[in-house]
């Protein structure tokens, strides 16, 4: 029978969290059971809590960045065993199928993967994220934790880690090359201690410097204030890559110019309004805007060693679940540094 665990649950757009249960299914012969430690609050919970994304389905328990302990594995499950240190992203299924999920690329399923939260199974059943205390999901979309790796830092790479570490590597990152970061926000702050680990010089592009010691704590080399006049100018033909991790409007044309020939501009933040460039910022140097989404199991796994090799978490405030309103409007401001995870201990009344 399936098993009823607390959760915190919206039951319409913008309303207030409260307590509840969602329920859980048995465990299958490839599910794992997961003891939910910390859940990350990612911005993608306040828009799609709030319906800023489009329509959602309610009542709504979200968290795609899940971290905890094995509790019990199905009868079949091989990689996984009852202690192990544990995490869940933002999909928690598949199609295995397509051509993208046989590549490792599971993000790409042509199907559409399952979300953790907000999402539907395959089945039509609604998908129930983490904050709350327990989870069932497919051995195959769990990840582990390396020892060494708090679960409550751990929990924000299973988002904002990955979503910094993919196009990180795709446009090869890495010592030599020169990579700004735009924003040092959750994405941001995850973005340049990874480019700082892979090796490469890295500048973090920011509107003032009211953060600039804590770019440089976490491995920047450089630091640019545009409320400065002329920053970007002097910046022309700088850069191999840039990750933009915003969710505001940017000066699309003044960080092209930045790039040097051959390089790209990458979003990972999702601006609500449509972004305008003039084409000759990109024909003048045979630069590229682009986009990158989170990454598939075999990346995510990768990513989270990566991290254990080099020490490497989220800088985190931990709250309890009674805070979780009040944080999603600090999360909005800008007021967190760097990211807000929930203890889910405190979920139970």
């Amino acid at each position: 029978m399936p098993t009823t665990v607390p959760a915190l649950l919206t039951d319409s757009s913008g309303g207030s969290f409260h307590r509840g249960t969602v329920e859980r299914r048995d465990v299958g012969a490839h599910d794992v059971a997961i003891d939910v430690k910390f859940a990350g609050i990612c911005h993608s919970d306040i828009h799609q809590a709030r319906e800023e994304w489009g329509s959602a389905i309610f009542p709504m328990v979200p968290g795609h960045e899940i971290a905890g302990v094995v509790t019990a594995v199905g009868d079949e499950v091989t990689e996984h065993a009852v202690g192990d240190r544990v995490g869940i992203g933002c999909f928690v299924d598949s199609c295995r199928e397509c051509e993208y999920c046989l590549a490792g690329e599971e993000q790409f399923c042509l199907k559409g993967n399952v979300a953790t939260y907000n999402g539907r199974q395959y089945s039509g059943e609604p998908t129930y994220g983490g904050y709350s205390t327990a989870i069932v999901a497919d051995e195959r979309y769990v990840l582990r934790i390396p020892e060494g790796i708090g679960l409550d830092v751990a929990a924000p790479l299973l988002c904002a880690g990955i979503t910094t570490y993919s196009p990180l590597r795709h446009w090869n990152a890495g010592p030599g090359s020169k990579v700004a970061v735009v924003g040092l926000g959750g994405l941001g702050h995850m973005a340049v201690q990874l480019a700082h680990a892979m090796g490469a010089e890295v500048t973090v592009i920011s509107r003032s410097r009211s953060k600039e010691q804590d770019g440089a704590k976490l491995g920047a080399d450089h630091w640019v204030a545009t409320e400065e006049e002329g920053a970007l100018k002097a910046l022309r033909n700088t850069f191999d890559l840039i990750i933009n991790t915003v969710s505001a409007d940017v000066d699309v044309d003044g960080l092209a110019g930045t790039l040097r020939v051959g390089g790209s501009l990458v979003y990972v933040g999702a601006p609500a309004d449509r972004q305008s460039f003039a084409v000759f910022s990109l024909i003048g140097g045979r630069r590229s805007i682009a986009g990158s989404n989170i990454g598939g199991i075999r990346e995510t796994q990768e990513m989270l060693d990566f991290c254990g090799e080099h020490g490497i978490g989220s800088v985190v405030e931990v709250i309890g679940a009674d805070e979780v309103d009040a944080a999603y409007d600090r999360v909005v401001e800008g007021k967190v540094h760097y990211r807000v995870v929930i203890d889910t201990a405190t979920i139970p009344a």
